[in-house]
C-alpha cells in the first residue's frame, strides 16, 4: 500500500477515534513526505522514540521541578504499599522494556503488529502510546506464558 495513502487513512482513524496523538504524527509524516523531506525519515525514525521519552520524561519530572514533590512523599515511596507497589512496577517495566528490546532484535517484523496494536489500543481503548518497547515487552511476555502453557499442554 501506497505510504501516502496509509498516512491518510491512519489521519481518518485518528480523526474518527478522536486521537490527536496519531492524527498529528500522521499529519507531520505525510507533510515531511509531501514537501519532499523523506531524507529525515530515518532520523525521525532513530530519533522520534528518544525524543518522545525525553519530553514524556520530563513532564513526568515537572512536580520535581516545581517542588510539588516533598521529601515526605519520596520516603512514603519505601514506606507505605503503594510506594513499595509502585517501585516494584517501576523495576517491572524496565525489566519487560529490556526483554521487549531483545526480542525486536531477534525478530524485528514483529513492529508492524507492534504499531497497529498500539494504533487500535489509542484509537478504541482509549490508551496513551508510551512506546513499542514496553509493547514488544508485553508480547514477549504473552510469548513465554503461551509458550509454557501449551508446551504443557501436548
Amino acid at each position: 500500500m501506497n505510504g501516502d495513502i496509509l498516512l491518510l487513512v491512519l489521519i481518518i482513524i485518528g480523526l474518527i477515534g478522536r486521537s490527536p496523538i496519531i492524527t498529528t504524527a500522521a499529519c507531520v509524516l505525510l507533510i515531511v513526505k509531501l514537501i519532499h523531506l523523506e531524507r529525515y525519515l530515518p532520523t525521525i525514525e532513530r530519533r522520534g522514540l528518544e525524543l518522545g521519552l525525553l519530553f514524556l520524561t520530563m513532564g513526568v519530572l515537572v512536580p520535581f521541578a516545581s517542588q510539588r514533590i516533598t521529601y515526605k512523599d519520596i520516603t512514603s515511596m519505601f514506606t507505605t504499599w503503594p510506594g513499595i507497589l509502585a517501585l516494584l512496577g517501576g523495576a517491572i517495566a524496565t525489566y519487560m522494556n529490556g526483554k521487549g528490546l531483545e526480542l525486536l532484535k531477534i525478530d524485528p517484523q514483529l513492529v508492524v503488529g507492534l504499531v497497529i496494536g498500539s494504533i487500535f489500543g489509542i484509537i478504541f481503548l482509549k490508551g496513551i502510546p508510551v512506546g513499542p518497547l514496553m509493547a514488544a515487552g508485553i508480547t514477549a511476555f504473552l510469548l513465554k506464558l503461551f509458550t509454557f502453557m501449551f508446551d504443557k499442554l501436548k
